[in-house]
């Protein structure tokens, strides 16, 4: 069975919706490739999947591991290659507050998690991911 399907509207827009739960995201060429950049671009989305994908591994790893994640705020910058356009590097500052009983093993579990959730070995391996922690008070 499909995951989303796509819709393309003309003028380098498309509608995406998510079978499962009806939710519908459009995306949009970006202005620096022919487009009126109205919403996400496809790169933009690919960007924020990996950000995405860390912040939702540890939140199954703290739920595993019984310990609470008290918040989680991350930005998420995408740097494009020319030739061949691409993505060349993805960058997140991920900024995690946790109870003042966290434990050292806790927080190097959570460091661990950037470089092995399922879209960060998803992606090639020339891409550079900088993904900064940190730990706020």
């Amino acid at each position: 069975m499909a995951t989303a399907t796509t819709q393309y509207l003309g003028k380098l827009r498309c509608s995406n919706l998510h079978l499962q739960s009806g939710t519908e995201i459009f995306t949009d060429a970006p202005t620096d490739n022919q487009g009126m950049g109205s919403a996400f671009s496809p790169t933009d989305l690919c960007a924020l999947s990996l950000t995405t994908c860390i912040v939702t591994t540890m939140g199954i790893y703290a739920k595993s591991n019984g310990f609470e994640i008290l918040s989680i705020e991350a930005d998420t910058t995408k740097q494009m290659g020319v030739d061949p356009r691409r993505i060349e590097k993805i960058s997140a500052l991920i900024q995690i507050k946790l109870s003042a009983d966290a434990s050292d093993r806790q927080k190097e579990g959570l460091q661990r998690i950037t470089h092995i959730c399922p879209v960060s070995r998803s992606l090639h391996p020339e891409l550079i991911q900088d993904i900064v922690l940190q730990f706020i008070e």
